[in-house]
């Protein structure tokens, strides 16, 4: 058996070891295609391999009638929308995601953020303070558990709401749930979303949702740009000039927001959230060993298409 690490953002050395030493001892080849800057590249690769291991990496129709022997491929990571998931279950190919592996990173990168801004940007000006602001937390996974724990360290009111996920896990880790997203952004100074880009969401968080939020409010997005709709979010931030927007995930109109909302706006210039070391060899190591239980035990605990 042939697995194949396809990244045009290659995983850490360390992160790459680790998955080889998973691989190879389950008696599989591990073969590399890193940093490569054309999809013909990709095509070629995906010809004779059996797995695939991925970050950002797109897996289209195109791959997966290129790769004639895959029977999975797992995404390094939680969010898995650059994976086909139609065409993979036509192609009878598993795809998976590691859930949980990035999540503690995501989750410093979003406090981080929220301090970044408090404090004005570090422009040398008296910002404010986390302490006893009520922070909303928009779908309560892995990455919203872990802003929850983080947030508390602060001092911070902690409120979550998520349609799937029921009052009661909640509450007890010491966070108020909320009924329905309107009560949240009426009740939060800071939100931070953690929802996934599905036909449902994109482009949800909009001008009518985000003017409940109080004066001086801040919204971090360490989620998907896809669900922000942008035009609305522009039009908010010229209607409200003490709201502040910081994102992990560049918005299309980002020249627009950075000329218009200097101090206001802040954007990584690429996906941050998963970018430390620590999260770099979880995730990965973890897709290995999805793999070998897959492909020895049929083992598809964390499979997500159908």
């Amino acid at each position: 058996m042939k697995v194949l690490i396809a990244t045009d953002k290659p995983f850490a050395k360390v992160a790459v070891d680790g998955i080889r030493k998973e691989i190879e001892a389950a008696g599989y080849e591990l073969a590399l295609l890193e940093k490569y800057t054309e999809k013909a590249q990709l095509l070629d690769a995906v010809k004779d391999a059996n797995a695939i291991i991925i970050r950002s990496d797109i897996i289209d129709a195109q791959v997966l009638d290129a790769a004639k022997e895959l029977k999975i491929v797992v995404r390094a990571g939680a969010g898995y929308d650059n994976v086909d998931l139609e065409a993979a279950t036509a192609h009878g190919v598993c795809v998976m995601n590691t859930p949980g592996q990035n999540s503690n990173a995501v989750a410093e990168l979003a406090l981080g953020m929220m301090v970044y801004a408090a404090r004005n940007f570090f422009n040398g000006t008296s910002g404010t303070e986390l302490m006893g602001k009520k922070l909303g937390i928009h779908a309560y996974g892995n990455v919203g558990r872990n802003v929850a724990r983080i947030a508390k360290g602060f001092g911070m009111e902690i409120y979550a709401y998520d349609a799937f996920c029921p009052a009661d896990v909640i509450e007890k880790d010491g966070v108020k749930a909320l009924t329905s997203a309107d009560e949240l952004y009426q009740t939060c100074d800071v939100v931070s979303l953690h929802i996934p880009a599905t036909p449902e969401t994109k482009k949800s968080i909009n001008y009518a949702l985000l003017k409940q939020m109080p004066k001086g409010a801040m919204l971090v997005n360490t989620a998907r740009k896809e669900v922000i709709n942008e035009d609305e979010l522009i039009k908010l931030m010229e209607d409200r000039p003490d709201f502040k927007y910081l994102t992990d995930i560049m918005p299309a109109a980002n020249d627009k927001f950075t000329e218009l909302f200097a101090g206001r706006y802040f954007s990584t210039p690429k996906k941050m959230g998963a970018q430390t070391a620590e999260a770099n060899i979880n995730a990965g190591i973890a897709a290995a060993t999805q793999i070998v239980g897959f492909l020895k035990d049929g083992c598809e605990k964390f499979r997500v298409n159908k």
